[in-house]
């Protein structure tokens, strides 16, 4: 592992020195470059670069420079403190995943220090490859992917925010290849996957969705202005402890196109364009934080929102889908609307009158009933049997007649995210234990096959 091999330095720094440390890193990393473009060589025996390579090296070089001396990090951010130091002796945990430009591993700390995920230029990636093709000069590229890798450290020092993974140190060694030698340690996360998103409670699913448009408001009034993210995927977010977090910053850009005219500003998407207003100071008007947006909709909203969502809620979510599919909401729009939807699930408002059924149940307070696998719904917390949030028993009531299997349900003392409490349906009642915090709730038609 590049980071935890040759000569280290440790490195506790602070958040403006972390800044200062990367402008060093810049000039170390362009001066092999510079020597070479200019008749020289950086070291011995290697080749001049081509100019083309060195034009590209000197852009990624400026673009680098101004935003890490772009001003101070945020207090509580940038950095962490992990340095070279903090990773020798660090154990390997396998590839995590890899991209065009970066390998992703997971690390164990040494002494105790906990897992990491270490991400480092990849060698064998299609950047670099494609560089090599172009160019013929290896070790030119994989500086001029280390630098993507820097300019995501730099962005991670400067943007706090809880949906973007934390920065928890870099590492440069300077005794080896000059980009092989960049490592940013990261907090570890979980591969987001889809499809396992589809098959949990409409809850969770929410919260994900609420999650992403906080973090996009975030991007759009950021300390660098407004952030779009080039390459908008699944696969560029990871699950942090169950909230989702972008993982993935070297293709986010802090710019907005530049026009002269309406015309130039057309936003294209595959099945769709919007075309955008080119404002007086020659740049296409929201443009970064339409483009978040509409991803947004087309990766995740309509996947996670709609789906057995509360059906008195489901007429609020179309009109966030249709709002943000037509891009008629910005994000402030739409963070306002995701918040009215919270409110009304979270205080129960969303419940529709409807007749008292909880009469027809018989309560036991002090008792619960045997854990024991029962029918199943979908989508339930357990894969044993149905375990669904509830805002009161009066809902738990609605649900278990709703459900034929249903007979007995008892609300326990686990909660969701929303505060809302979890409630557990039974098929028939069974054998009742002791539980002075619990109470049982039994049809009062099935009530004569109880057993205390």
């Amino acid at each position: 592992m590049a980071a935890a091999g040759g000569t280290r330095r440790g490195a506790r720094l602070s958040a403006a020195a972390l800044l200062l440390a990367l402008l060093a890193l810049v000039a170390l990393l362009a001066l092999p470059a510079l020597r070479a473009g200019h008749g020289g060589e950086g070291r011995a025996g290697s080749p001049r670069l081509p100019p083309g390579l060195l034009e590209e090296l000197r852009q990624r070089q400026r673009d680098l420079r101004r935003l890490a001396a772009g001003g101070e990090a945020e207090r509580g951010g940038g950095g962490g403190g992990l340095g070279c130091a903090d990773l020798r002796g660090a154990t390997g945990g396998g590839v995590l995943g890899s991209g065009f430009t970066k390998v992703v591993e997971r690390a164990a700390l040494a002494g105790g220090g906990g897992a990491v995920a270490l991400k480092s230029v990849h060698g064998g990636g299609r950047e670099v490859r494609q560089c090599e093709q172009r160019y013929g000069a290896p070790a030119g590229c994989r500086r001029l992917a280390a630098y993507k890798l820097l300019k995501e450290v730099a962005l991670l020092q400067r943007l706090r925010h809880p949906g973007i993974v934390q920065l928890r140190g870099q590492c440069y060694d300077s005794g080896g290849d000059p980009g092989a030698g960049v490592t940013a340690v990261l907090e570890l996360g979980a591969p987001l996957e889809m499809i396992q998103l589809l098959q949990t409670p409409w809850e969770e699913r929410f919260k994900i969705c609420l999650g992403l448009v906080k973090l996009l408001f975030y991007l759009a009034h950021s300390p660098l202005g407004s952030i779009v993210l080039l390459d908008f995927q699944p696969r560029q977010f990871v699950m942090v402890d169950g909230n989702l977090k972008v993982t993935d910053m070297d293709d986010a850009s802090t710019e907005e196109l530049s026009c002269k005219e309406d015309n130039d500003c057309t936003l294209d998407f595959p099945a769709k364009s919007f075309p955008l207003k080119c404002s007086s100071a020659g740049k296409c008007d929201g443009i970064n934080e339409k483009k978040n947006l509409f991803n947004a909709y087309r990766y995740f909203f309509t996947y996670l929102l709609p789906h057995s969502a509360p059906p008195a809620l489901q007429p609020f979510l179309s009109d966030i889908l249709n709002a943000t599919g037509d891009l008629r909401y910005g994000i402030n729009e739409t963070v306002t609307a995701f918040e009215k939807v919270l409110h009304l699930y979270k205080s129960g408002l969303y419940l529709q009158k409807r007749p008292l059924l909880l009469k027809e149940y018989i309560s036991l307070k002090g008792f619960r009933t045997v854990e024991a696998e029962d029918y199943k719904c979908w989508p339930s917390y357990s894969h044993l049997g149905c375990l669904l949030s509830v805002h009161s028993p009066e809902e738990a009531a609605a649900i278990c007649n709703s459900q034929s299997q249903c007979q007995s349900f008892i609300v326990t003392q686990q909660r969701t995210w929303t505060g809302r409490t979890l409630a557990s349906f039974q098929s028939s009642p069974t054998d009742l234990i002791p539980d002075a915090n619990a109470v049982v709730y039994i049809k009062r038609s099935a009530s004569s096959g109880k057993r205390l």
